[in-house]
This record gives C-alpha cells, sequence and structure tokens, in this order.
C-alpha cells in the first residue's frame, strides 16, 4: 500500500502502480491481494486463499510528479522478486527513505525552467534574442511559482502564472529583447504545461482504466484552460492601454 502510495502521488500511471502491488504482496505470500487503484486513491483486501484478513482505502490528492521516487520504487519491487529483501521491515525503512527523497534543489529548478522556456522558444522559430527573453520569462515564472503560486489554488497559480509570462515578454518585446513574440511567449508557457499529467490520462485510457484516465485528462485540460485564461486577459489588459501588438 506504501508502495502504491508513493508511485501514485509521484505520478506513475494505474498499471504500473497494481503491477508493483501485485508484485510485492505475490513475493510475501499474499496470495488473494485485490487492488482498484484510481487517480486519487488504491482500494486494497488481501490474505491467504480465499480468506481476506485486511482491506484499507487511502486517499491520494493529485499533485505534481517526483520521477525519481517512481524509479527507486520500481527497482525495490524487483530487488524484493529477487529475494533481496527477506525481512519487510528492511522494505518499510527503505519506502520511508524513498518517500523523504528531497525534490531538485530550487535554484536547479528554476535554471531548467528558464533553459527550458528558452529551447523551446527557438523549436518554435525564435532567434537566439527571442530565446534569451523567453529564458528571462521562464526564470521569473518558476520563482513565481515556487514562492507565490505555490500557495494558491491551481486554478489561480495557472491564470496568474500565464498573466506573468505575458507580462514578461511583452516587456522584453517593448525593450527590443527579441522581435517575435509568440515563439516568446509559446516557450515560455511550457514549464506550466503539465504534460506527465496528460500523457498518463491517455495511457491510463488506452489500458482500459476510463475513470482515472478521464480524471487525470480533465486535470491537465483545467491547467491548459488556466493558462490559456491568464494569457487572454493579459493581452486584452494590454490592447486596451497600449494598443495591439505584432505577434
Amino acid at each position: 500500500m506504501e508502495a502504491g502510495h508513493i508511485l501514485l502521488q509521484n505520478g506513475a500511471e494505474i498499471s504500473r502502480v497494481e503491477e508493483t502491488m501485485e508484485r510485492i504482496c505475490r513475493h510475501y505470500g499474499v496470495d488473494s491481494g485485490e487492488f482498484f487503484v484510481l487517480s486519487n486513491g488504491i482500494f486494497t483486501t488481501g490474505g491467504h486463499g480465499s480468506d481476506h484478513s485486511y482491506a484499507r482505502v487511502q486517499h491520494i490528492p493529485v499533485r505534481g510528479a517526483q520521477l525519481d521516487k517512481v524509479v527507486a520504487v520500481n527497482q525495490l519491487s524487483r530487488e524484493i522478486a529477487d529475494g533481496k529483501y527477506e525481512h519487510i521491515e528492511d522494505v518499510e525503512q527503505r519506502l520511508r527513505e524513498i518517500d523523504r527523497m528531497p525534490p531538485a534543489k530550487k535554484w536547479l529548478q528554476v535554471l531548467a525552467s528558464g533553459a527550458g522556456s528558452a529551447f523551446f522558444c527557438i523549436l518554435m522559430g525564435g532567434g537566439a534574442a527571442d530565446g534569451l527573453a523567453a529564458f528571462v520569462a521562464g526564470v521569473l515564472l518558476y520563482i513565481f511559482e515556487l514562492y507565490i503560486g505555490a500557495h494558491l489554488s491551481k486554478i489561480v497559480s495557472n491564470i496568474s502564472g500565464g498573466m506573468l509570462v505575458v507580462l514578461v515578454c511583452l516587456g522584453c518585446y517593448r525593450l527590443g529583447l527579441g522581435g517575435k513574440l509568440s515563439p516568446m511567449i509559446s516557450g515560455a508557457i511550457m514549464p506550466l504545461v503539465p504534460g506527465i499529467a496528460f500523457t498518463n490520462g491517455i495511457r491510463d485510457i488506452a489500458d482500459g482504466d476510463y475513470i482515472s484516465g478521464a480524471v487525470r485528462l480533465l486535470d491537465a485540460i483545467l491547467v491548459f484552460l488556466c493558462i490559456a485564461i491568464g494569457v487572454g486577459v493579459m493581452f486584452t489588459i494590454y490592447h486596451g492601454l497600449m494598443g495591439g501588438v505584432m505577434l
């Protein structure tokens, strides 16, 4: 259950969660384990033979992904299946260690956001100056998300993030840093895009997990919509104050 919790909370798809839980249970002699995994919850029963002696339901809030934890739990389950963990207490200790694994340092996240924004801008047709403007916007966006957006609701955070990106890119454009506004904004928006949730939603639906896949897709679409609202609102404000702008 704890292994499934860590996997689901950090972006793993439903089939991976079920497979990992089944592998661990089978190794330790739980031959009648049943798992019903949703995008934000796990229902578990287990026992020996036809006599179920354990049942638990656990709610798991939808949040961002930390894929190094997913990799670590997958590796642990394989080591369990290979017989490297004889005592269940050792597994519990290892799971606690995995759960406490820290995310990437904040300065590295900010730098990665800026670099990703710049490269996406260039891939979308921007030049070097446009990429530099997108880098600035991506850095400021992630600083905002880490220190302010984390304390807001997801809807408000993504709308505000979209507005901030447009504001910074418009400022760079007006100052002469970059000449193609559309690639600048498109690149700088990328750190907000929930690519893992969207991809896993499609994979879950393809695997027949329609409820979980629909929930993840809905969550991703909500983020897309909020980003679009933020961009549209800032352009509307700018148009009202300064007139049109060439994209």
